[in-house]
C-alpha cells in the first residue's frame, strides 16, 4: 500500500521526515511526489529525491497524501496537478495528512469549505477565509482530513493519521 508525500523547494525538513520513517515502520511504501522530476532541498538544505513527478502517477494508486509544511505549500499550490491529485484523493475519501502551512494546498485545491482544520497561526486567517473553521489543536480530524499546526505536534499527527490509513 502505498502513500503519497509531496515535496517542493523550501519544505519543513521533520515535517517530511518524521512521517516518512513513521509510514515506513508500518509498512507502507511512502512514495515521495513532486511536480517534476529531481532534487528539493529543505528549508535547511536537506536533499531529497522525488520518486515521480506528480503527473506520471494516479491517485488510484494510494491509499493517502501527506503534505509536509514549510514554504513548499506555497509553491505546490501553483501546479494544476497537485491541486487535482488532492481533489482526487479527497474525492476519494482516502486520508489526507496536513501540516503547519499545508493548509495552503488545501485552500488552493478547493477542499476546506465547512471543515475542520488547524494549521500554523499564521495562516488561520486564511483557512478561515477560504471557509473553513479553524481550532487551536494539536490535530484536528475531520473525515478524511488530519491537520496539524507545527512540528511541535508530529507524535499526535502521525499517531491520529496512521488510525485513519487502511490496515497493513
Amino acid at each position: 500500500m502505498k502513500v503519497a508525500i509531496l515535496v517542493e523547494n523550501l519544505f519543513d525538513e521533520r515535517e517530511f521526515v518524521y512521517p516518512y520513517y513513521r509510514l515506513q515502520e508500518e509498512g507502507y511504501d511512502v512514495v515521495v511526489l513532486a511536480p517534476r522530476s529531481g532534487t528539493y532541498r529543505s528549508k535547511v538544505g536537506l536533499e531529497v529525491r522525488a520518486d515521480a513527478a506528480i503527473g506520471d502517477v494516479s491517485p488510484d494508486d494510494f491509499v493517502g497524501l501527506v503534505i509536509p509544511g514549510g514554504y513548499a505549500p506555497d509553491r505546490l499550490r501553483r501546479y494544476p496537478e497537485v491541486l487535482e491529485f488532492v481533489r482526487r484523493i479527497n474525492e476519494a475519501g482516502k486520508p489526507i495528512a496536513a501540516i503547519c502551512h499545508a493548509g495552503w494546498v488545501l485552500i488552493s485545491a478547493g477542499i476546506l469549505r465547512g471543515r475542520r482544520v488547524t494549521g500554523f497561526f499564521s495562516i488561520k486567517d486564511d483557512l478561515v477565509n477560504a471557509g473553513a473553521m479553524y481550532e487551536d489543536a494539536p490535530v484536528v480530524v475531520d473525515g478524511n482530513l488530519i491537520t496539524s499546526r507545527h512540528p511541535g505536534d508530529l507524535k499526535v499527527w502521525m499517531k491520529e493519521y496512521i488510525k485513519h490509513l487502511p490496515a497493513r
